[in-house]
């Protein structure tokens, strides 16, 4: 008997562990079969996960910030205990002894797969399988995959401590709102970093990961609470907080960002604009759209802040001028249903989720409204972010029309969502509240830009009227016709060339020949001036001496000095390009007349001063300066560090300088007098196109450069007295007032190697030294070189016979000038100029 139930026994022992070794080698034979093609674990030693790309401007605020996803990386020792043991309570209490994975957790999940027949397959992962799932394995829920799970989990656990298992953890995860990782989604929820959460909050974080949109604070406000509890009371179990913190902190409302609680992170950034969207497209480009969104870069700008705002009230006031003066109310196309206007709880809330610019400023902030009621003498209208009070009534008043043609009930329906501005006092939105005004976003479209002359740091830039209305940058994308704008390089070619400011040239009509027709260019003006001094061409802007002093130079040249100022990458040598109408960028346009400004020297504009990786190493740097002796301990205290500069010079120095002389004289008495107007040294110039299409000016002090066009996305004509002095031209002062009484401005520097000569500017003849009045015009020639009086150039056209070579009135040279001793000097008659030249130089 004893033997049989020895036997018995013995048998079942033996089948149990014959069972146990089967069960043994069927786990070993599945961990090896799964475990043979996994992905290598070892990457995550050294994993860098995407991160926000940050601006900054120079004093190191944020302006704008670039991310996919946004995450803000933390290292582990910078995470607050309170945020790790919150997600601990949460997700996987026993992190911190098991080996990778939750034994109890997998049985029970199993138990509960074989009772539903497949059906619930049950969460059992702990932080370190969600590691594995999150950056190596898919997100599905099947069993080959939770083995997988535990395989690598196993593994990593071997590889890495728990603290750095947490930190991949914690930045990783998403928690909702596009925020990945605790420190963004601090940022997020309450606008605060890590270290600043109380228990709840720490809690309300640690609710997420299980399903975010589940758990939405406004949507899902009592299940997000329920749950942030559970946590709370998983830490008190726990032993991370005390009973009377946990009974505190379970009393704490529910507050977030998202309920109006907080002000939103965003709220302290500028609107996104015109610059840091470049510095977006640019760096994009040069780095990669990978690096630039999820590399973690740190970007400091050239903006200057307080110019940028500048730009873009000078432009915007300007525009809208311009488009008040049509007399046409286009609106902004938008509507709300007549559903949404029944109260103005719900009027506020359709309003809110309209598409129109929000970032005016001009006069004050330019608001979204809603129309409600339209009478004969007033409409009333609803305003986003105000209420209404007895002393500020919501209503547009008859009066505010009077630009359109039509009244209210012909321009204006009910549901119709405007622009409103707060009347004031004062220009910028300061003083006492007059009424509310109507406004609109003009259909015109311009870009400004302004920069240092000499480091190609771009301080302001605005490629529209609003970046919200319309984000393509009219500054750097637009390909418009220069105009006359472009004339200071067919100027600068012949300078260099050996031509001088009183070189004559003909101001005549000309015919050319071409496969689409006679050409016939002609001077705005519509006249003939005859044998016209160089200076006074550029400053009156003469076509016909422009194109003949083309032919003269050769187009091929005047081509090449474009391409060499960056103007074009291929210009066509084609005469009517001398004009102006090969299409270019006010970006290349603005860089380019820097270097006549610095002295004729190659700058390069830049919007980003340097880009650090998310380590702080400088990856790129614009200033390839040398400073000599900044590390030299005895450098006197009263001498500034030497810098070397080893830039290419673009034009001669002296060219340079005839040049800005030139077009000082576009400012002082050109096209461009009245509208420009500085209390330092400026010069500049206009640029018109044909029929108006596009005005422009662009000018310069001894150290800032600044470009202005104005014209229609679809080219057509801004009308008769549209031009770039008149347009352009309050643009540039407006913004350039600003920017010379904080950046100063003083004399052009005068290079050495030349000397001053007293030249009649009617006539091109030398005076003596002496010589005063208003005729009289101090021209620098370089050393050796003297006026040549009695030649004039004609480019090889042909004329008329009858054509006046002067016309009374109009090129009359002065008889009587006065020497620097007050004597009165006779000039004599007009000189005779002999035969024009075809070509020759002198």
């Amino acid at each position: 008997m004893l033997r049989s139930l020895l036997t018995f026994f013995g048998s079942i022992f033996s089948l149990l562990t014959m069972g146990l070794m089967v069960v043994a080698l069927s786990i070993g034979a599945i961990f090896y079969i799964y475990g043979r093609d996994l992905p290598s674990h070892q990457s995550l030693a050294n994993y860098t996960p995407p991160t926000i790309s940050r601006i900054f401007s120079g004093k190191g605020r944020i302006i704008d910030e670039f991310s996919r996803e946004r995450r803000l990386f933390t290292p582990a020792e910078e995470i607050p205990d309170l945020v790790k043991e919150a997600f601990i309570s949460a997700e996987d209490k026993n992190f911190y002894s098991h080996s990778g994975y939750d034994a109890r957790g997998i049985v029970a999940a199993g138990i509960e797969a074989v009772r539903t027949r497949g059906r619930t397959v049950r969460g059992a992962s702990t932080i370190t399988q969600q590691v594995m799932k999150n950056f190596l394995l898919s997100g599905d829920r099947k069993i080959e995959r939770k083995i997988k799970e535990i395989i690598l989990a196993t593994r990593i656990e071997e590889t890495l401590s728990k603290e750095k298992i947490l930190e991949l953890y914690l930045n990783e995860i998403f928690l909702g709102q596009n925020s990945y990782g605790v420190a963004a989604a601090a940022q997020t929820y309450f606008n605060k970093s890590l270290d600043e959460l109380a228990p709840h909050e720490a809690a309300f974080l640690a609710a997420m990961p299980k399903a975010p949109s589940d758990y939405h604070p406004v949507r899902n406000k009592d299940r997000l609470r329920a749950r942030r509890d559970y946590v709370l009371r998983e830490m008190q179990q726990n032993g991370y907080i005390t009973n009377a913190v946990y009974q505190s902190e379970v009393e704490e409302p529910l507050r977030s960002v998202q309920n109006g609680d907080f002000e939103p992170f965003s709220k302290q950034l500028p609107p996104r604009d015109y610059f840091t969207d470049e510095i977006r497209r640019q760096l994009s480009r040069d780095f990669g759209e990978g690096e630039f969104f999820s590399g973690g870069l740190s970007v400091r700008a050239t903006v200057d802040p307080e110019m940028q705002v500048e730009a873009a009230l000078a432009l915007q006031k300007k525009l809208e001028e311009y488009d008040r003066g049509r007399g046409t109310w286009r609106g902004t196309g938008k509507t709300l249903p007549a559903e949404a206007l029944e109260n103005e709880e719900s009027w506020r809330a359709a309003l809110a989720d309209v598409d129109v610019a929000r970032d005016i400023h001009l006069g004050g902030d330019w608001r979204p409204a809603v129309v409600l009621g339209i009478g004969d003498q007033e409409m009333r209208i609803g305003i986003e972010g105000v209420t209404e009070t007895d002393a500020e009534p919501q209503v547009i008043p008859r009066k505010d029309i009077a630009w359109l043609p039509k009244n209210f009930e012909q321009t204006f329906n009910v549901g119709d969502v405007v622009h409103v501005r707060r009347m004031t006092e004062g220009e910028r939105g300061e003083g006492d509240f007059i009424r509310w005004t109507l406004r609109q976003v003009p259909e015109v479209q311009g870009g400004f830009m302004a920069m240092d002359v000499n480091t190609g740091r771009v301080i302001a830039m605005q490629g529209g009227f609003s970046y919200q209305n319309s984000v393509f940058n009219r500054a750097t994308q637009a390909q418009r016709q220069p105009g006359s704008s472009f004339k200071p390089f067919v100027y600068a070619a012949a300078l260099d060339s050996g031509y001088s400011p009183a070189t004559i040239i003909v101001d005549a009509p000309i015919e050319v020949n071409t496969p689409q027709g006679v050409w016939r260019p002609r001077n705005s003006s519509n006249k003939f001036y005859g044998p016209t001094p160089l200076r006074t061409g550029i400053e009156q802007s003469r076509n016909l001496m422009t194109i003949r002093l083309a032919q003269e130079v050769g187009m091929g040249t005047v081509a090449s000095y474009a391409e060499r100022f960056g103007v074009y990458d291929d210009m066509g040598p084609y005469l009517a390009n001398a004009l102006g109408s090969e299409e270019t960028t006010l970006f290349k346009m603005v860089a380019a007349y820097a270097m006549f400004a610095n002295g004729g020297e190659r700058v390069e504009p830049t919007l980003v001063d340097r880009v650090q990786d998310r380590y702080g190493e400088t990856v790129y740097r614009h200033d390839p300066r040398r400073c000599v002796d900044c590390d030299d301990p005895d450098i006197p205290v009263n001498r500034a560090p030497r810098i070397v500069s080893d830039r290419e010079r673009v034009i001669d120095a002296i060219t340079a300088y005839q040049l800005t002389s030139m077009m000082r004289g576009v400012v002082e008495r050109g096209t461009a007098a009245g509208n420009v107007r500085l209390n330092v040294p400026v010069a500049g110039k206009t640029g018109t196109t044909n029929d108006a299409r596009d005005v422009w000016f662009i000018g310069f002090t001894s150290n800032i450069v600044a470009g202005c066009y104005i014209g229609y996305d679809q080219p057509r004509s801004l009308g008769r007295r549209a031009y770039g002095s008149s347009m352009c031209g309050p643009v540039f002062t407006q913004f350039m007032k600003k920017a010379t009484a904080k950046y100063g401005g003083g004399d052009f520097a005068l290079p050495p190697g030349g000397h001053f000569i007293k030249i009649d500017r009617y006539s091109g003849a030398r005076l003596p030294d002496g010589a005063s009045g208003p005729s009289v015009v101090a021209e620098y020639f370089r050393d050796g070189e003297e006026p040549i009086f009695g030649l004039a150039y004609d480019g090889g056209f042909a004329m008329g016979h009858d054509l006046e070579l002067f016309r009374e009135g109009e090129t009359e040279q002065v008889k009587e000038v006065t020497t620097s001793t007050g004597k009165k000097v006779t000039v004599g008659e007009k000189a005779t100029f002999g035969s024009m030249s075809s070509g020759g130089l002198y």
